[in-house]
């Protein structure tokens, strides 16, 4: 019973990042070439995501957390979400689009934490099993795009220009139908807290841990972790338009390599905490996001591929050393009391406002560098994010004071 509890975690960890995967990495190619829309407009496209993200908590701390069990509520999301996939997959303009798009992210986002929540209910030592559980997620995100790369070939340059990238919808649609059926077969999850408790709004947003602001060392961390999703928001918005407009074969199967660098660098994770620290360790993280977006700014389709290619695998080093690191950070600073709620509010200020802000000052940096249709000076628009990354960098050296605690 217990092996087949893990099979079924692992297959919901897998769908569940899968069907993201599916669709979000082609999302801004497919926004310039199918549904012509200006960079302006797939930035508040983009956006769409830091929305749901803002009003996730809503979603688990009124109704998953009170009403009803988190596999049945996984289950009704993602039924919801194959509909408007499929709306999504008929659209042929950016107003006909950005409804559904934006319904369906704020009903995505929150089964994020409910796979989470499926997972941790059923795990003896969450602490020591869950990454065997969440590893199957960065697979289903890397299968879906070897899968569009090398076995559809929706991303080549003749199928893109042909519209091809919409079957990325249908791909992931069919993908949620399927975790939404399933979702009713996992383990049951039952609500956290009785129906008629008191509803805390603070607790909702995660305000509680807002006193931890009151550490300085805390309080530059929070201001970083928004800043860095600047130049973050940069890669989700342009990297894949970037590789396909300057004619990179396969875009979205050599973006998998990303995923595949996050999965060995959270093992080396540890032994760089063990040896550096949070703080040297947290930078490293910083520098790996200016490096990233230089060799982006002068890497090329031919002779200096390997440039991009190298940009690409440093998303492990740039997301495990810097959010990873900071989630592990949180949770030792905030003590048991807080821990749920400052996790809760990091996820508010990365994912909410830091990445909402990023997708605004990408799509105007974007927008000003645009040269025609597909020709953009892609020198300058990697550049900016670097150069906001080491600005991160720099001030968070000088500022933060390392602590001879260890996390």
């Amino acid at each position: 019973m217990k092996q087949t509890i893990r099979i079924q975690l692992s297959a919901m960890m897998f769908l569940e990042f899968f069907i993201w995967g599916g669709w979000f990495v082609t999302l801004g190619t497919f926004l310039t070439n199918n549904l012509k829309a200006t960079e302006s407009e797939g930035a508040t496209v983009f956006s769409t995501q830091s929305f749901g993200a803002i009003i996730a908590p809503f979603i688990i701390g009124l109704i998953a957390d009170r009403y009803i069990n988190a596999e049945r509520i996984l289950g009704i999301l993602h039924i919801v979400g194959a509909f408007l996939m499929y709306q999504m997959y008929n659209a042929d303009n950016v107003s006909v689009f950005y409804p559904y798009v934006l319904v369906y992210m704020i009903l995505f986002m929150p089964t994020i934490a409910l796979v989470n929540s499926v997972s941790f209910n059923q795990l003896n030592d969450p602490e020591k099993e869950f990454a065997n559980i969440r590893v199957w997620g960065t697979i289903g995100w890397v299968v879906a795009g070897l899968l569009i790369s090398f076995l559809f070939h929706w991303d080549s340059e003749q199928n893109t220009s042909n519209g091809f990238l919409k079957n990325t919808f249908l791909m992931s649609g069919i993908a949620s139908l399927f975790l939404g059926l399933f979702s009713f077969t996992l383990p049951k999850t039952p609500p956290k807290k009785a129906p008629g408790e008191k509803i805390r709004l603070r607790e909702i947003l995660g305000l509680d841990a807002l006193k931890l602001l009151k550490d300085r060392n805390f309080a530059l961390f929070f201001i970083a972790s928004i800043l860095i999703c600047i130049p973050l928001a940069f890669y989700y918005k342009n990297a894949h338009p970037f590789l396909s407009n300057i004619g990179v074969t396969y875009p979205t199967g050599k973006m998998t390599i990303g995923q595949i660098s996050e999965v060995l660098f959270m093992l080396l994770l540890p032994i760089f905490f063990a040896r550096f620290g949070f703080k040297k360790t947290i930078l490293i993280g910083m520098a790996a996001w200016v490096i990233r977006y230089l060799l982006f700014a002068f890497g090329n389709a031919g002779d200096l591929s390997f440039m991009l290619i190298i940009g690409i695998a440093l998303h492990g080093v740039c997301y495990d050393f810097f959010f990873v690191s900071g989630y592990i950070y949180t949770n030792s600073k905030a003590g048991e009391k807080y821990k749920s709620a400052a996790q809760g509010l990091i996820t508010l200020a990365t994912y909410g406002v830091g990445m909402l802000i990023g997708f605004e000052i990408a799509g105007m940096i974007t927008d000003s560098y645009k040269i025609s249709d597909k020709e953009f000076d892609y020198k300058m628009i990697w550049l900016i994010p670097s150069i906001i990354a080491a600005v991160v960098f720099l001030l968070f050296s000088f500022f933060f004071k390392d602590e001879k605690k260890q996390i």
